[in-house]
């Protein structure tokens, strides 16, 4: 079976074809200013491709609807629409990719995999917010959690990278949106037990253009006292924090470069970005009682040698140490922490593609 994943994050969208052994035969990164689908360039990028016998859908948000992949047809479209108003910035993106990709293949069977089913399984304690429970009643808020396709194929990879199915992994998905993830891996299952990102991708980790966690009363104290309208703070908090509003840019690498050459706000952002980091890996780790496995993965997780190294060695107090010549050297999937340290540290490339087509067999039998 020949499968069209298509994948819309919050900067890109990315299109390939997976045969029956995950090799890629099709690829093409179309234009997605903001995320944004462009139906021309996925058109001509889908003709090129070939024979399509599927596609799965990377879709955002699942709301209490859905915990588990499912194939599409009108009812789930209508549905996965009415759930925009959980993630308005980015669920309409997932769902414009899965119209165009649908005009121009509409014989091919279509299954929606879902960022937040993985994380269905967080325990109450992780998933519910300390508000009036008539207010959690009726708008469903609760901790939903992303990235969850990311964290569900880092976790089962670390597994066979490190021949034990019994482990407490730390799954760290840094890139333009960023999350951790506390995954308990046993019996051939990963289950996600807590995660940074809650009832939208707002929350958690500081992220390329977005703030992440901040106080709930300073977003009031902006409304009420600087009179900033609902949208202008949305669009702030969303397309102008972040990376980008600590230094002047989102770009990690320029970040990095400037910090090295004593640019203060560089300087700033590094040490805000990790400070955070840090602190959301031992809070996941703390949700299992400690931890085994320290998974990096994401643009940043993966291409990143010295964020890598300054988040590990502030983390020596769980058991985690790396080597500084296998973080900085070798490609692929690999481990990077030192020999004997309590904790195994891996480098994993981020491969939801691999978990989508996975999810889109399993549908379609």
């Amino acid at each position: 079976m020949r499968i069209l994943v298509v994948n819309a994050g919050s900067s890109s969208l990315k299109l390939r074809v997976l045969g029956d052994g995950d090799e890629v035969t099709g690829s093409a990164d179309p234009p997605a200013p903001r995320g944004a689908a462009d139906s021309a360039a996925i058109k001509e990028a889908i003709e090129s491709f070939g024979r399509v016998d599927a596609a799965g859908h990377r879709i955002v948000h699942g709301g209490t609807l859905y915990s588990a992949p499912v194939r599409i047809d009108a009812n789930v479209r209508r549905r996965l629409g009415a759930l925009s108003d959980l993630a308005p910035l980015h669920q309409p993106k997932s769902l414009a990719a899965l119209d165009a990709v649908q005009e121009i293949i509409p014989d091919a069977p279509a299954v929606a995999c879902f960022d937040t089913a993985f994380h269905a399984t967080i325990p109450p304690a992780a998933a519910t917010f300390a508000l009036p429970a008539e207010w959690r009643t009726r708008w469903t808020l609760r901790r939903y959690g992303f990235h969850g396709l990311s964290h569900a194929y880092a976790s089962r990879r670390a597994a066979a990278l490190l021949g034990n199915d019994h482990l407490r992994i730390v799954t760290c998905h840094l890139g333009a949106g960023a999350s951790l993830a506390a995954v308990k891996r046993e019996a051939g299952e990963s289950r996600s037990v807590d995660t940074t990102m809650g009832f939208t991708p707002l929350d958690g980790l500081v992220m390329a253009t977005r703030s992440g966690s901040v106080d709930p009363g300073l977003v009031m104290w902006l409304e009420e006292h600087a009179h900033m309208p609902a949208a202008e703070l949305a669009a702030t908090l969303e397309y102008r924090s972040g990376l980008y509003g600590l230094a002047g840019t989102p770009d990690m690498r320029e970040i990095l470069s400037r910090a090295t050459a004593g640019d203060a706000r560089a300087e700033l952002a590094r040490e805000v970005y990790l400070h955070r980091l840090r602190a959301g890996i031992a809070s996941m780790a703390a949700a299992m009682e400690g931890m085994d496995a320290l998974v990096f993965t994401g643009g940043v997780g993966e291409n990143s040698a010295e964020i890598r190294g300054r988040a590990m060695d502030g983390l020596g107090f769980l058991g985690v140490r790396a080597d500084a010549a296998r973080n900085a050297g070798g490609t692929g999937d690999r481990e990077i922490g030192a020999g004997g340290a309590a904790v195994r540290s891996l480098v994993i490339a981020a491969r939801e593609d691999k978990q989508i087509a996975a999810e889109v067999r399993a549908v379609l039998g």
